[in-house]
């Protein structure tokens, strides 16, 4: 039932006089949301290295849902577009690169931002951290309360992930805050949490956006001398050429042999060094700062009496492959770039130490937020409500999970698909426009929008490292048209502007 804000108010009056259970109360929403961390960063989740410790974030799985194969954007804009909208990217109106990169802009009445109907309905709404959608960051309008990182705005300052930051409050001119950013956003949160920077009996959703773990990969220097000595084995297709894969897959040289062996990265200056082993200790020691982070958050949560109401998300926008495939960014299609971790959690509604199997993707988490806070929609979303599965990790379910790649396009301006793949962020190589369809835990396809390429299609189940393209297989012809034309259904009930101007496959 649609609450409206007299409504809900009256409710929060209510509960207070009668003194009534917090699961009684309209819950509150924290989203913590990072930056390219890959799943094996986390120690709950299989893919980690056995030496990844992440004790707090490893407890908040314990207490809630993990899922296995959750798929929520293919790079930072795109993934925070669906965030905003319960959409997939590729309909977002009015989206459009302006200036360098990052600099980016939209109608807000083209493209509206669903916080802003959760201010409507009752809801006090806050976001911490990195903005990457358009310089216009909606205080006022989505957001009660905001400290950002305005990354499009202040290009001067794009590539200051960690330290220096110029920080917007509340729509005003940027300031320059000096620290470490994690715990900056971390300490800003914690605050609101407790009620110092919010307005008191209201429920309320924070997006808590980091910017670990983008590169240039900064740890905190208190985590500088973890994961000393690790492993870190070389993927087996880390240098070319790449059987079964596509033409583009055969260019990309981010990696080469080193004179001790070890692979070094071609394009970026380590901490410590250019090896394979050294970057990943970097990576991984940058995401023990989120660990900590998280342990804090449920920390204050408990301490305020806050945690049985609060339905707590947890996710990225994106992994970020680490010499699979010869890669050393996300954008392309294979998990190894772009399986994002995700866990639910609310104790008070939801069970506890489960895991999911089948995947999922970004606007199934909206669309869930939805369905925790009994809120109408105020659109049609592309996203499947995911309670059943929070309630019963071996529920039916039958809804794909779809990740497109536009480039630097959206919404009408996809309607024309470029005929030379665009290189996002300059480098050695090039990914071309594509859209990764799964369903289930098992076969995965995906399809290049460029005329003559290949269809890939994989086992994830017994071929995880996505080395073996069953598309090439006789064998596997009725599975891969079957995942095609599911593919082009999806698409079709999304709306996908390019879906006319799809090269045709064989």
């Amino acid at each position: 039932m649609k609450k409206s804000s007299f409504a809900l108010s009256l409710v929060v009056y209510v509960v207070s006089l009668l003194g009534l259970s917090a699961a009684d109360e309209p819950p509150n929403v924290l989203y913590i949301f990072t930056d390219d961390q890959s799943v094996r960063t986390l120690s709950c989740y299989p893919q980690s290295f056995d030496w990844v410790r992440t004790p707090n974030i490893d407890r908040l799985a314990s207490q809630g849902v993990r899922f296995s194969r959750a798929y929520m954007g293919s790079w930072c804009l795109p993934s925070r577009l669906i965030a905003l909208t319960g959409k997939y990217a590729f309909t977002a109106e009015s989206m459009r690169m302006v200036g360098p990169y990052p600099g980016c802009e939209y109608d807000y009445r083209q493209l509206p931002f669903w916080p802003s109907y959760f201010r409507k309905n009752g809801y006090t709404t806050a976001q911490i951290g990195k903005w990457h959608t358009g310089t216009d960051t909606g205080f006022g309008r989505d957001w009660d309360y905001q400290v950002v990182w305005n990354r499009p705005r202040h290009l001067d300052n794009i590539w200051n992930y960690y330290f220096d930051q110029k920080i917007e409050v509340n729509g005003a001119p940027a300031i320059m805050i000096p620290g470490y950013s994690t715990d900056n956003y971390t300490n800003w949160a914690v605050d609101y949490i407790k009620g110092q920077t919010r307005e008191e009996g209201k429920p309320w959703y924070l997006w808590l956006c980091f910017g670990a773990t983008h590169s240039d990969y900064e740890p905190a220097h208190r985590h500088r001398g973890e994961y000393a000595d690790v492993e870190v084995p070389v993927p087996a297709d880390i240098y070319p050429p790449r059987p079964g894969k596509p033409k583009y897959m055969q260019d990309y040289i981010y990696w080469k042999e080193g004179k001790s062996g070890q692979p070094e990265i071609t394009n970026r200056q380590g901490i410590y060094s250019n090896t394979l082993k050294d970057m990943v200790r970097q990576y991984h020691q940058t995401a023990l700062g989120i660990d900590e982070a998280v342990g804090r958050l449920m920390a204050v949560l408990e301490e305020t009496g806050q945690r049985e109401n609060t339905l707590v998300v947890f996710s990225s926008d994106q992994g970020i492959a680490w010499g699979q495939h010869g890669f050393q960014i996300k954008l392309a299609p294979y998990d190894a770039n772009i399986l994002a971790p995700l866990i639910v959690s609310m104790p008070s509604r939801f069970k506890s130490g489960t895991v999911v199997a089948p995947a999922v993707s970004h606007p199934d988490v909206v669309r869930t937020i939805f369905s925790v806070v009994d809120m109408e929609l105020p659109w049609e979303m592309d996203g499947h409500d995911l309670t059943p599965l929070l309630k019963d990790p071996n529920a039916e379910w039958n809804h794909p999970a779809l990740v497109s790649y536009t480039t630097l396009k959206w919404g009408s301006d996809t309607e024309t698909i470029p005929t030379e793949p665009e290189n996002l962020f300059g480098g050695n190589g090039t990914v071309p426009w594509y859209v990764m369809y799964t369903r289930g835990d098992r076969y995965k396809y995906v399809r290049t929008m460029v005329k003559g390429d290949m269809e890939q299609l994989y086992d994830i189940k017994t071929d995880p490292e996505e080395l073996t393209n069953l598309a090439l297989s006789p064998k596997y012809r009725d599975q891969l048209i079957k995942m095609r034309k599911a593919t082009v259904a999806e698409l079709k009930r999304t709306n996908a502007p390019f879906l006319d101007a799809m090269p045709e496959v064989e």
